[in-house]
């Protein structure tokens, strides 16, 4: 029988607790300790999961012995400190996005895993989906030459309702807001597809409060030659609405609410490529797979931390806007 692979927890917020509730489907990943800063999160986790063990910190977490993997669910501030912590006690890190707040750390940890081999993956959650599948084979010839990329995204409001528990963090200009949080997935999937692309013009709207995170963001980039238009807005009465649509010579794939999927052929109706909440667990499933081959050291398809890195520059260049010509 396979072993069973370890994982801690720190971070018990959304994230920590979606990823406990999958983690308990999965046939080798087992979670057993976790923490949170928050004494009211830990305890409602331990009551929610009554089989995990609490620790006294994260650094308990991470000097326990027999565990096999960190999950990382903090806020960004504290994400490189852990990280390497968890590559001194020899664990294999998945983390969540963003990555960092500070350059600087993020690179010199990148170079750290390029030299002495660590194993560590970011949670963008499109990189195991059939959506990213799909569009890879579109265009590398599947809709025919790649001409343009348009991704929207549009909130009721922000942050979304189910994450409201998060903390303030999510709602501020300084490590949240819905650009780093999702459209940050779509740049993923556009970096992934098509190669590093190159903010050409950007216009994030901000309040005048200095402190609270864009409220709208539009802007033109260009990756592999392909011109890439980005419309985003706290707007409209959909909860979280966003579409990601190649267009190519010959038809054209669009990602619609995260999983959901169709393409078509010339100027002809769009056909669905499969149930999204069918595709959803698919995705998630492998997902999961992806990080045990991680941790066993195998080849697998989970974004390392350079790529992530690559994925912020984008961002953080959007969120940085463009010159107004006069």
């Amino acid at each position: 029988m396979p072993e069973l692979l370890n994982v801690g927890l720190i971070g018990l917020g959304v994230m920590g607790q979606r990823m406990l509730a999958r983690l308990a489907q999965h046939p080798r990943l087992r979670a057993t300790l976790v923490w949170d800063a928050d004494p009211a999160a830990l305890a409602r986790t331990l009551a929610a999961f009554p089989g995990l063990q609490p620790a006294d910190s994260a650094e308990a977490v991470i000097a326990t012995p027999g565990l096999h993997t960190l999950y990382i669910a903090t806020p960004p501030a504290p994400h490189m400190a852990l990280s390497n912590r968890a590559f001194d006690a020899g664990l294999a890190v998945f983390c969540e996005k963003p990555l960092t707040v500070d350059f600087d750390a993020a690179r010199r940890t990148i170079a750290r895993i390029d030299r002495e081999g660590h194993r560590a993956a970011v949670n963008f959650s499109l990189a195991s989906s059939p959506g990213l599948a799909a569009l890879q084979a579109a265009a590398q010839g599947g809709i025919g030459m790649p001409q343009a990329v348009q991704i929207e995204l549009a909130f009721a409001r922000w942050p979304r309702p189910w994450q409201a528990a998060a903390g303030a963090w999510l709602a501020e200009r300084a490590e949240g807001g819905f650009t780093r949080e999702v459209l940050s997935h779509f740049i993923f999937v556009l970096q992934r597809v098509l190669g590093t692309a190159q903010v050409l013009q950007s216009t994030p709207d901000y309040p005048d409060d200095g402190r609270s995170a864009e409220r709208a963001l539009t802007a033109t980039l260009q990756a592999g030659g392909v011109p890439v238009q980005v419309q985003a807005a706290v707007a409209g009465v959909v909860d979280d609405f966003n579409r990601f649509t190649l267009q190519g010579s010959t038809g054209a794939v669009e990602l619609r609410d995260w999983f959901g999927l169709q393409q078509r052929q010339g100027d002809g109706p769009w056909q669905p490529q499969g149930d999204a909440a069918a595709q959803r667990l698919r995705g998630q499933a492998d997902q999961l797979d992806q990080w045990v081959a991680l941790i066993e050291g195998r080849p697998h398809t989970l974004p390392g931390f350079a790529e992530a890195l690559a994925v912020q520059d984008t961002i953080e260049a959007l969120l940085a806007g463009t010159p107004t010509a006069a």
